[in-house]
């Protein structure tokens, strides 16, 4: 008999101890803003019959959010991604823990998502209007975006 007690008393424990987190987890929620990950890519993506190429890595990075950003607001380092400066106004930033996710709450805008590597800020994407890594956070909506840090990968 005391051994089902126990038992029991050990269940509830670890019921309450799984309730408790997941509350933990949905206070940490936001109502508008941006929800992403930072991938690290290396290594040859070139296709190859037979070989798998290489996974994405998480990494753990600061994300610098600034105002939406176009080429023609950057200094730029040769005619690569890597940027000196950019001449915007800095809004946030946002560390990504050891899976690449990172959460920011923020207004309704247009941002643009950077990176550093060696102390250069780096972004691969543009749109057609030469904007830079752009993410639109809607009203009342969370935006999703994933920062692929790709520097060292052959394609």
């Amino acid at each position: 008999m005391p051994k089902i007690l126990l038992i029991i008393f050990y269940s509830v424990l670890t019921i309450t101890a799984c309730s408790s987190v997941k509350k933990h987890r949905s206070s940490n929620q936001i109502q508008q803003g941006i929800d992403g990950y930072v991938y690290k890519i290396s290594g040859n993506l070139m296709p190859m019959p037979g070989v798998t190429p290489p996974k994405p890595s998480p990494l753990s990075t600061l994300v610098y959010i600034y105002e939406a950003t176009n080429i023609k607001d950057v200094v730029r380092n040769g005619t690569s991604a890597f940027y000196l400066s950019i001449n915007k106004k800095l809004i946030s930033t946002v560390q990504s823990d050891s899976t690449g996710h990172f959460i920011i709450e923020l207004p309704a805008g247009h941002y643009s998502l950077f990176t550093k590597v060696n102390n250069l800020f780096y972004a691969n994407n543009f749109d057609v209007n030469n904007n830079i890594a752009l993410i639109k956070v809607e009203e009342g909506k969370i935006a999703s975006a994933v920062i692929k840090v790709d520097a060292g990968a052959v394609y």
